[in-house]
């Protein structure tokens, strides 16, 4: 049997999967890393998300302010 590249894209997946499931498992069932995880995820959402929100409206206020800049819309 030949492994073309696609199964090798194939295989990996599913490696790359199992191995993301196994270390999800330890995590959930270790109290300290379970700990550090979901502290973690709570810094992540309360930092990262407010500064990717602002930065998207402050780029949609921009994109907004050009596009008036030079015509009207049709009414």
């Amino acid at each position: 049997m030949r492994l073309d590249e696609n199964n090798a894209r194939t295989v990996a997946n599913v490696i790359v999967g199992a191995a993301a499931l196994g270390a999800a498992v330890v995590i959930l069932r270790t109290p300290t890393l379970r700990r550090l995880a979901f502290g973690l995820a709570r810094t992540a959402l309360t930092i990262t998300l407010p500064v990717w929100l602002s930065r998207e409206v402050q780029q949609a206020w921009a994109e907004t302010d050009r596009g008036s800049s030079g015509s009207t819309p049709a009414q």
